[in-house]
């Protein structure tokens, strides 16, 4: 599989996946590929059960319904066939995310993952940091990228597949472990509600959730 690194990736702090396209700009591109290490991060073995792929029946969460129906632009018909970071840039929960991603340069690297889980902090969880954390963050870097690894795991879990395994290590694996809670629709993930789950998308699978994770805060 594919590498994601983000390292020396350019900022936001509110974690946004840019626009439908499958590319930014040549230099962006070039840029976030260069930066790839050799090897992901491993995380919990996955439930031979479960490849981690879901299917529009199996989606789950009480934000769910805030998504466009039918074909529409964010709905799960549209978002099933695009790569995640195409996929979460029509997803109406997610603009916050969305500029960040794009900020970072990251649209690229995240659709050219062949199988990962994206835990995506919905709109309110960075409105909850606040404007000037969130401009703090734009500006450094250096400080975005670990948190953005945080939230991205180098395989693809479903629901239950993620309450199987208990503890991820996320791509930022110096950050701590993701510690599963609950069970069936109700997980938490590090303390976090799932508002949408099991959302399918061509290389990911994406759980919509209340808060921004912090790096280190499981650190034993």
């Amino acid at each position: 599989m594919k590498s994601l690194r983000l390292a020396g990736i350019g900022a936001v702090a509110a974690l946004a996946l840019t626009a439908c396209g499958s590319s930014t700009d040549n230099n962006a591109s070039s840029s976030s590929s260069s930066a790839m290490p050799s090897s992901m991060p491993s995380s919990a073995p996955m439930s031979s059960s479960s490849s981690g792929v879901t299917t529009n029946d199996q989606v789950f969460g009480p934000a769910c319904s805030q998504l466009p129906q039918g074909s529409a632009p964010g709905s799960l018909d549209s978002m099933g066939p695009q790569p995640v970071a195409s996929a979460a840039s029509t997803n109406p929960l997610l603009t916050k995310l969305v500029a960040a991603v794009k900020a970072t340069n990251l649209v690229d690297t995240l659709n050219s993952q062949q199988a990962i889980t994206v835990f995506a902090p919905a709109d309110p969880a960075f409105n909850a940091l606040g404007d000037a954390k969130f401009k703090e963050l734009a500006a450094n870097p250096n400080q975005l990228a670990p948190i953005l690894q945080y939230h991205v795991v180098g395989k693809r879990y479903d629901a239950k597949g993620l309450e199987q395994a208990g503890t991820l290590t996320s791509l930022n694996a110096g950050g701590g472990p993701l510690k599963i809670e609950g069970s069936g629709d109700n997980l938490t993930v590090n303390g976090a509600k799932i508002l949408c789950g099991n959302i399918p998308t061509k290389n990911a699978t994406v759980f919509v959730i209340d808060k921004v994770l912090t790096p280190g805060t499981n650190k034993n």
